[in-house]
C-alpha cells in the first residue's frame, strides 16, 4: 500500500493511499465506525465523499441564520437564504473551503415551520475522504486522521423487507382533493406524497450499502447531521454547477415500473413514451426548469429531452436543462431559482407548495429537499432527496410521492408511490445493539478513535 502525505496552506493534511476494497463498502464502513460526528456521505459518478467532524457550521431557521465559522454570528433573513449561506461559508478559517449539508423542503416556505426548526444545515468538515475505485484521498484539519485500510471488517447484514402496498385511503383522498383544485384552475400539477412508518430502528450505514447495491441512482447519500439521519438513492440532481459558471438541472417526471423482465419493461417503456398524461407532466416540468434557470443565465438550452432514466424499480422520462450563469450571478443564485425541484413540488411552484401545505399532514422535512456538496471555487452539486429512509427523534419512515395532473387517477398515483417505495423497502436493515458500537477492529488507529472534532463539540 502506497501513501503520500502533505500539508497545504489551509492547514489541511492531505494523505493519499491505494486500496483494494469496494468503494461503497469502504464509505459505509467509515460512516459506521462511530469516529465521525455530524457526517455526510455523498456519491458522485466514480467517487464517494465522506465528510465529518466539522470545524464549524451554518444553520438556517425560519427567520435566522447562525454561523460558527470564523466566530459566532447570527443574522436575519427573508425571501431566500442561499446567498447568505454562501457568505457565511466564506467566513470559514480556510479560504478554499468545502461544504456539505442538507436543506428541508420547508426552506421554500419557512412560514410553515415551527420557530425553532432548522431548515438547512451545512458544515465545513475537519475530516474528508474522497474514495475512488483504487485510492482514498483524505484531508484532515490540523493533524492527520490516520486510516488503516488493511483492517476493514465487512459485517453480514440481513435486510427486513417492509410492506408498502397496503391501500392508503387518506392518500387517495388527498389526490382527489388535488384533482378538484386542478380542475378549478388553482395549479397545473402538484406532487402528493405519503409516508410509511417503520416498526423498528434502522442501521443507516448498512441500509445505505444494501439499498445502493440494488439501485442505479444519479447520486446517493448517507447523513447523520443536525438531528437527521437519512440514506437514499437520488434519482435526479436539483443542480450541478462547475467553476466555469455552467449550471444544469435534471427534471425527471413520468414513471413506469421496472419488473426485471426485459420484454415487459420494454413494453412499459414504450407506453411511457407515448402516454399523453406522462408526456404533458414531463414537458411542463421541463418548461418551468428552463424558465427558472433562464432567470439567472445568459445562454439557456434543453440539452436532453425525453430520455429514459432507469432508477431501480422504476423508469422515468428524463431531460436536462443547462445555462451559463450571467456575470452577476453565482451557483447559489441558480440553486435559489430551482429549489425546491419542480418534480417534487408542482406547477406553478408557489401555488403547488401551498397546496402541499394544505393537503399533506405535518411537514415534509428532508423529503423533497436536497443534499448539497459545494466549495469556494463555485462548484456545487445538489441531489434531490427522494427514494430514501429517514430517522429522527426515535422514529423511522419511508416516503414517496407522485405527480398529480388533470389526467391523473388516484389509484394510478397510489400505485406509482408503491413502485417508488419498492426501491427502498426490501433493503432496510434493522439496527441491532452491535451496530451501536465501533466493531471494526483495526480499521482506524487507536489515536483516531479518541479524536474529537477540531471545534471541540
Amino acid at each position: 500500500m502506497s501513501r503520500t502525505t502533505a500539508l497545504d496552506a489551509d492547514h489541511y493534511v492531505h494523505t493519499v493511499r491505494r486500496h483494494n476494497s469496494d468503494p461503497l463498502t469502504l464509505a459505509a464502513a467509515i460512516a459506521a465506525s462511530g469516529l465521525l460526528t455530524d457526517y455526510v456521505v455523498y456519491e458522485q459518478p466514480g467517487r464517494w465523499f465522506v465528510a465529518g467532524n466539522p470545524i464549524g457550521a451554518v444553520t438556517v431557521g425560519p427567520d435566522r441564520l447562525h454561523c460558527t465559522l470564523g466566530g459566532d454570528h447570527t443574522e436575519s433573513w427573508s425571501g431566500t437564504p442561499w446567498a447568505q449561506i454562501r457568505a457565511a461559508l466564506d467566513r470559514a478559517p480556510v479560504p478554499k473551503w468545502r461544504a456539505y449539508g442538507w436543506a428541508c423542503f420547508e426552506l421554500y416556505r419557512p412560514d410553515t415551520a415551527a420557530p425553532d426548526d432548522v431548515l438547512a444545515h451545512f458544515i465545513v468538515p475537519g475530516v474528508e475522504f474522497e474514495i475512488t475505485e483504487t485510492t482514498v484521498h483524505s484531508r484532515s484539519y490540523g493533524t492527520a486522521f490516520d486510516l488503516d485500510l488493511t483492517g476493514i471488517v465487512t459485517a453480514t447484514t440481513i435486510p427486513t423487507p417492509v410492506p408498502v402496498d397496503e391501500v392508503d385511503t387518506a392518500y387517495l383522498q388527498r389526490v382527489r382533493h388535488a384533482l378538484d383544485r386542478i380542475h378549478d384552475g388553482e395549479f397545473h400539477k402538484v406532487i402528493m406524497s405519503r409516508r410509511v412508518d417503520l416498526p423498528f430502528a434502522v442501521d443507516m450505514p448498512a441500509t445505505y450499502a444494501t439499498v445502493r447495491r440494488a439501485n442505479t441512482p444519479a447520486r446517493s447519500f448517507l447523513l447523520d447531521l443536525g438531528g437527521w439521519q437519512a440514506a437514499g438513492v437520488s434519482p435526479e440532481t436539483v443542480l450541478e454547477a462547475d467553476a466555469t459558471g455552467l449550471v444544469t438541472t435534471q427534471p425527471l417526471a413520468g414513471t413506469r415500473a421496472r419488473t426485471g423482465h426485459a420484454d415487459h419493461d420494454r413494453a412499459l417503456r414504450d407506453d411511457l413514451l407515448t402516454d399523453p398524461k406522462e408526456i404533458y407532466e414531463h414537458a411542463t416540468s421541463v418548461r418551468l426548469a428552463y424558465d427558472e434557470l433562464d432567470s439567472v443565465g445568459s445562454t439557456t438550452r434543453v440539452s436532453e429531452f425525453l430520455d429514459i432514466k432507469e432508477r431501480g424499480t422504476v423508469q422515468h422520462l428524463g431531460s436536462r436543462v443547462e445555462t451559463l450563469l450571467a456575470a452577476d450571478r453565482t451557483c447559489w443564485d441558480a440553486l435559489a431559482a430551482v429549489f425546491p425541484a419542480v418534480t417534487a413540488s408542482g406547477i406553478p411552484k408557489a401555488a403547488a407548495c401551498a397546496a402541499i401545505g394544505d393537503l399533506e399532514p405535518g411537514t415534509r422535512g428532508l423529503y423533497s429537499g436536497a443534499v448539497i456538496r459545494a466549495d469556494s471555487s463555485g462548484t456545487l452539486d445538489a441531489a434531490l432527496i427522494l427514494r430514501a429512509v429517514y430517522q429522527r427523534d426515535g422514529r423511522s419512515w419511508l416516503r414517496a410521492g407522485a405527480g398529480v395532473v388533470a389526467g391523473s387517477t388516484p389509484d394510478r398515483e397510489h400505485e406509482e408511490t408503491c413502485e417508488k417505495l419498492a426501491c427502498i423497502a426490501p433493503y432496510i436493515v434493522p439496527r441491532t445493539p452491535e451496530a451501536d458500537t465501533c466493531d471494526l477492529p483495526g480499521f482506524f488507529h487507536e489515536s483516531a478513535c479518541r479524536r474529537r472534532p477540531p471545534d471541540g463539540s
